[in-house]
């Protein structure tokens, strides 16, 4: 009959293996699918390994207080052909040649007759990449100056996908048969933020916005403000009015910001500089246009004052300048908040006192947030206030 093997399932995201704690069943017992075999320990808690099928307990090949990776085999369960069946293993009659044991076994390929039928993935589906690291595969790496979101394509070959330090080694040969150029510092200092920031658990909301308001106030003004400012000047208001959403999650403390000090990106050459300004909550919008206008150009020459740099608590990203109406921007590592604002579009607006659609130049906000700070009732509220300003905007 088919021998159904036992394996060390994936215990958790981070878990690469467990410790043998005690056998629930004995070899010879009759056991049903799903019914639990053995209790393991991991690092975090104490957790079962379930029968694979119904069948009859070949043995145990682990042994107690011993650790085996995800992946590992720990022992057999004898089944009949339906289960194997079930499960995907070829119980066909061996071919002239085979061994004894795969005849005795039933089970001829060694591996399952069920193919993924996923085509055109970047990296093979049953890739984990390097969602492990041993502490000689850091170490080496470290040398390098690498970090674990380099090796994300990386197909590791060890227990439950493991990179190993040799699969290392193969991918950094391979590289120098590839073309290569030198990153600028900026562009390594913006991956190592945007890498610090993907850490923490982020969403994004959106919501549509009538420009015509903003767009006909700019008119009355000189200098101008941009369409980012009054978002700008919006956001630093509904933060003005509860700070607590701009706060950081330290610990079991939300740490209030001392300040309502609000960036904003500028496209440098290979990066993205974000200039601040300083208390945007306390200073109405012909105070800040000036100074906007000046750190713009400060940024692209790359000659920003330390005085207009790092301590925001939140950044506005104009999107829409590159033509695109949506996008979820990522809040900086410091940082809870990143308010983006999309391109403005011609669009159909029902009227209510002309009882007839017109057209208004609409945008889309979006909010992406730290989800551990706010939820999204939260967020959205917040995002309403901003657009309720903007349509306001003899206001700020």
């Amino acid at each position: 009959m088919p021998q159904i093997p036992i394996i060390m399932p994936q215990l958790g995201e981070s878990i690469a293996e467990a410790r043998i704690v005690q056998f629930l069943v004995k070899p010879g017992d009759t056991v049903a699918a799903d019914q639990d075999l053995i209790e393991v320990e991991t690092d975090k808690a104490t957790m079962t390994v379930a029968s694979p099928c119904q069948g009859r307990v070949e043995k145990f090949s682990a042994q107690l207080d011993e650790s085996y990776a995800v992946g590992a085999a720990l022992g057999q369960i004898e089944a009949t052909d339906e289960e194997a069946k079930r499960l995907g293993f070829d119980v066909s009659k061996p071919a002239t040649g085979e061994t004894e044991h795969a005849s005795k076994s039933g089970i001829h390929s060694g591996k399952s007759a069920v193919q993924p039928t996923i085509r055109g993935l970047p990296v093979p589906a049953n890739a984990a990449g390097a969602s492990y690291l041993s502490p000689r595969l850091k170490a080496r790496m470290d040398e390098l100056g690498l970090h674990a979101a380099d090796l994300a394509g990386v197909a590791g070959s060890g227990a439950a996908g493991r990179v190993t330090v040799e699969d290392f080694e193969k991918y950094i040969a391979s590289l120098d048969k590839q073309k290569m150029s030198d990153a600028s510092t900026m562009r390594v200092a913006v991956a190592d933020a945007m890498r610090r920031s993907w850490t923490r658990p982020l969403a994004t909301v959106g919501l549509p916005v009538i420009l015509d308001p903003v767009l006909a106030h700019r008119k009355t003004c000189e200098p101008k403000p941009g369409p980012a400012l009054y978002a700008l000047r919006a956001l630093a208001v509904a933060l003005s009015e509860n700070s607590a959403v701009a706060g950081r999650l330290v610990g079991s403390k939300i740490v209030h910001p001392n300040a309502i000090d609000v960036g904003f990106a500028v496209e440098a050459e290979d990066g993205v500089l974000v200039p601040v300004l300083r208390g945007a909550d306390k200073k109405p919008l012909k105070e800040l246009t000036a100074r906007y206008n000046d750190l713009v150009e400060l940024a692209r020459q790359r000659k920003l004052p330390a005085d207009a740099t790092g301590g925001s608590v939140a950044t506005v990203t104009n999107f829409g300048t590159f033509g695109l109406i949506w996008a979820t921007p990522i809040p900086l590592p410091e940082q809870t908040l990143v308010l983006g604002l999309g391109a403005g579009r011609k669009m159909p607006h029902w009227d209510e006192k002309k009882g007839q659609f017109v057209p208004v130049m609409e945008a889309y906000l979006t909010l992406s947030f730290d989800h551990r700070v706010l939820d999204g009732g939260a967020a959205g509220r917040l995002l309403q206030r901003i657009g309720a300003l903007m349509h306001q905007p003899e206001m700020l």
